[in-house]
C-alpha cells in the first residue's frame, strides 16, 4: 500500500478549483489522485465564505464521503490547498479529521497587516506531517513568523520560503519549486 492514497486541495477564500497552481499540482502529482474540491459556499455562487467553524463543520460532516468517492480510506489522504482552504483543513484536522498529513500552500498565518491576529491556536493539536510552502515576502506572514509558531505542531513539519514570492506565485519558477516541492515531500510522507 503506498504511503499516501491521495491528495484533497481546496483554493483560498476568493479562488476556485481551478487556481492554476491547484490543477499544477494535480498534472504533476499524477497518477497519485488528486481531488480539487470548492466548499459549499463556492458551489452555490457566493463568493464570501461564511466563519471558518462553518467550513470546518463542513468538511469534517463530508470527510467520509471524500474518502469514499476517491476508493480509499480517510486516514490515508493529505489535505490542505491555497491559503483559506489550507487553513481549515488544517482546523479539521486538529479538530480531529483523519489524515495523512497536510498542505498548505501560502497558509494565511495572520491578516495583512494585522501580526497580533495570529491564526495558530489550533497548531498544537496537529499531529500529521505537515508542508508549509509560502513567499517569503507574503503579507499573510513572513518566515520569521511562521518559524515562530509552525515548531507547536506534533507532526514532521517542513517549510520552503519563495525567494520574492507573495501570497499568490505567479512566476514560473516558484510553481516549479512548488510542484517540485510538493512531489519530493508527498513521496516522503509515511
Amino acid at each position: 500500500m503506498p504511503a499516501i492514497e491521495g491528495l484533497v486541495l481546496f483554493p483560498g477564500a476568493g479562488g476556485s478549483k481551478e487556481h492554476a497552481t491547484l490543477l499544477a499540482l494535480e498534472d504533476s502529482l499524477s497518477p497519485l489522485p488528486v481531488n480539487r474540491r470548492e466548499f459549499s459556499y463556492r458551489r452555490q455562487g457566493k463568493r464570501v465564505p461564511p466563519r471558518a467553524p462553518n467550513l470546518v463543520a463542513e468538511l469534517l460532516e463530508e470527510c467520509q464521503s471524500i474518502a469514499d468517492e476517491m476508493g480509499c480510506r480517510p486516514d490515508r489522504l493529505v489535505y490542505g490547498g491555497r491559503s483559506m482552504g489550507g487553513r481549515i483543513c488544517s482546523m479539521a484536522v486538529a479538530a480531529g479529521m483523519p489524515a495523512a498529513g497536510l498542505l498548505l500552500l501560502s497558509y494565511p498565518l495572520h491578516p495583512p497587516n494585522k501580526p497580533d491576529k495570529l491564526r495558530v491556536e489550533h497548531f498544537a493539536d496537529i499531529k500529521v506531517p505537515c508542508l508549509f510552502v509560502s513567499g517569503n515576502n507574503d503579507p499573510f506572514g513572513s518566515p520569521e513568523e511562521f518559524n515562530q509558531h509552525i515548531t507547536n505542531i506534533d507532526g514532521r513539519v517542513e517549510a520552503e520560503y519563495l525567494e520574492g514570492g507573495r501570497h499568490d506565485p505567479k512566476s514560473r519558477a516558484h510553481v516549479t519549486t512548488i510542484l517540485q516541492t510538493v512531489n519530493q515531500w508527498a513521496k516522503s510522507v509515511s
